[in-house]
Formats: C-alpha cells, structure tokens, sequence
C-alpha cells in the first residue's frame, strides 16, 4: 500500500509536473484539532498546464486531482503553482 506522500504524488501526476515539491508539516500541527483530521502538507507544483492560468485556477486543478484525498486525509495544503516558463524569469542570470 502507498503511503499518504506517494499517494499524494500519483494523484498529481495527470498534471505532468515538471517539478513537484511536497512537505508533511503535520509536525508543526500537533495538538491544532484539525489535524486529527488529516495532514498539513506544502506543495510546490511546476506544470506546463499552468501557462497561461491564474492562480486560482490553477489550485482548483490541484484540489480537483486531488479531491479525494482532500476529503479524507489532507487538512491543510499550501500552495504555490508555476508554469515553467515563471520559474525560467524568476531565476537570476
């Protein structure tokens, strides 16, 4: 059986990540009484699909890949999604 970060990734995966960044931050949680719930995770998902949507579009992609999980054993889930054309500006030359 896949643990809750393999099944977290294998949900993603039709957004063809090019960069996928997941923490499990449920430690810094412990005691909040939601995290009995479920747990705290940070993602940083880098798509092609990204291009050319605004943000709130793209977090719905992710909670909609996500949607089950989302029900049952995510609490929490901070993001940040970039197309990669963003991150290729972002760095410095």
């Amino acid at each position: 059986m896949m643990d809750i970060e393999q099944r977290i990734r294998a949900c993603l995966a039709p957004l063809d990540p090019v960069a996928l960044e997941l923490h499990d931050e449920s430690g810094l949680h412990v005691g909040h009484p939601g995290a009995m719930g479920g747990g705290h995770y940070r993602l940083t998902l880098v798509s092609e699909l990204f291009s050319g949507k605004n943000r709130v579009t793209r977090h719905r992609m992710v909670y909609a890949a996500l949607d089950q999980l989302m029900r049952t054993e995510i609490h929490a889930l901070a993001l940040t999604t970039q197309a990669p054309a963003e991150v290729a500006a972002a760095r410095p030359v």
